[in-house]
């Protein structure tokens, strides 16, 4: 696939620039995938590594109860969330590439603070800061892949970048445990540093920019608005957004609660990345299979049957944990079956929130995110808090969370699911 030959017109103040056909990624397919996942396991080892540390930093820092150390990994996300709103319109003015090059050095500077800091409040600030920092890695980056790829291969690229990304989760608990039998908690912060002044090398030698010249987007509140209202006004970035976003509240909550949920219940807090293990190679699985069959199926047909899966499939493991038949084997099935679904789902619904958003993607990713993000924080919370030493609570918030989602698309497709194309 080559450029057009039409040159557009440049943006107005008022009016987003009209889109073009996408030409590709400018470095090979495999690089730019890898350079895409990397960039957004940033956000994932920043909370997947820290969850076997959570007890010792409660310990250092004098946190007074269990439920309070949830707030590491909320802080975190909250400033994730929050933060993209600013990200996307200087992603849109000022390119992919200068953004994520800001950002993630501002996260290096983030983990550092973390790893000094002296005091649980300390420490949350700096969590909220190096989220928000992080933020870009998710906006810049999906509006980089928009920049290069739209519709099927854009799901396409996504799902084998969540694959690759997939390793992070699999990785990361059993990482921060390795840290912790070298050096105290902090170190996993130095570590996290380190390795994101790594893939911020990578990205400055190797990423050029993907934003046409012609296509930046000035920064005003006029067109930001213009922006926001034709995000919030189209219905396919709309409705996906929402479903994302319960499906998210459903992920936080498991992320606020596995911790508990592996030492408590079960007892078991060696086998914790052994959980994430299993989880994240079915999330794995599942994203390399949709990589297979979407070009094929395409992402209605597969993400529609995949959130019913999740509903059904988080019914029964809410029978089991409350009829009291939950086991650790049943658990580790049951929620790595779930986040498959889950991986098929959002990687689909991210691409098709995004198809009519070409020519605004980093705005459109900013909006888009900020609302899954920040809301699907708040019900990882309301999840998360609702811990009562079972498994109950997750799996009934999964359910209603698959519900919700449920729901949203039906309304979105008007009642037109499971179709193939």
């Amino acid at each position: 696939m080559t450029r057009s030959s039409h040159t557009p017109a440049p943006a107005t103040a008022g009016a987003p620039a009209a889109a073009v056909e996408p030409a590709g990624a400018p470095i090979g397919f495999a690089e730019f995938v890898a350079l895409v996942a990397a960039l957004m396991s940033l956000a994932a080892l920043g909370i997947d590594s820290m969850l076997p540390a959570l007890p010792a930093i409660g310990v250092t820092l004098g946190i007074g109860t269990e439920n309070q150390r949830q707030f590491i990994v909320t802080a975190f996300v909250f400033g994730f969330g929050i933060a993209q709103i600013a990200h996307g319109p200087l992603a849109d003015r000022y390119g992919r590439r200068t953004v994520l090059l800001a950002a993630i050095g501002g996260y290096v500077l983030a983990n550092i603070a973390c790893a000094m800091a002296a005091s649980f409040p300390l420490l949350l600030a700096a969590r909220v800061f190096g989220g928000a920092m992080v933020a870009a890695t998710r906006v810049a980056t999906v509006a980089m892949v928009r920049d290069c790829y739209h519709g099927r291969p854009m799901a396409r690229v996504m799902s084998i970048a969540f694959m690759v990304f997939m390793i992070v989760p699999v990785l990361a608990p059993a990482f921060g445990q390795t840290v912790l039998l070298f050096a105290n908690w902090r170190g996993i912060f130095w570590t996290v540093a380190g390795l994101s002044a790594l893939i911020w090398t990578w990205f400055f030698l190797r990423m050029p920019e993907t934003l046409r010249v012609e296509a930046q987007l000035p920064l005003s509140l006029g067109r930001v608005a213009a922006g926001w209202r034709q995000t919030l006004g189209d219905r396919m970035s709309l409705g996906y957004a929402l479903a994302s976003t319960a499906l998210l509240g459903a992920l936080y909550g498991y992320l606020n609660s596995v911790q508990q949920i592996m030492f408590d219940t079960f007892r078991q807090p060696r086998l914790l990345a052994v959980m994430f293990a299993v989880t994240a190679t079915l999330m794995a699985a599942a994203n390399l299979t949709n990589a297979r069959l979407v070009m094929r199926l395409g992402t209605r047909l597969i993400s529609h049957s995949a959130l019913a899966l999740l509903v059904v499939l988080s019914a029964i493991h809410l029978a089991l944990a409350v009829l009291g038949y939950e086991t650790l084997v049943g658990f580790v099935i049951l929620q790595a079956l779930t986040m498959g679904c889950f991986g098929l789902a959002t990687s689909n619904f991210s691409s098709m929130a995004m198809e009519n958003m070409g020519a605004i993607a980093g705005t459109a990713s900013s909006v888009q995110g900020f609302a899954s993000i920040t809301l699907g924080a708040v019900i990882g919370v309301v999840i998360g808090q609702a811990f009562d030493g079972t498994t109950a609570p997750l799996a009934g918030g999964f359910l209603i969370c698959g519900l919700v989602s449920l729901g949203i698309v039906a309304a979105t497709e008007r009642g037109r699911l499971f179709r193939p194309v």
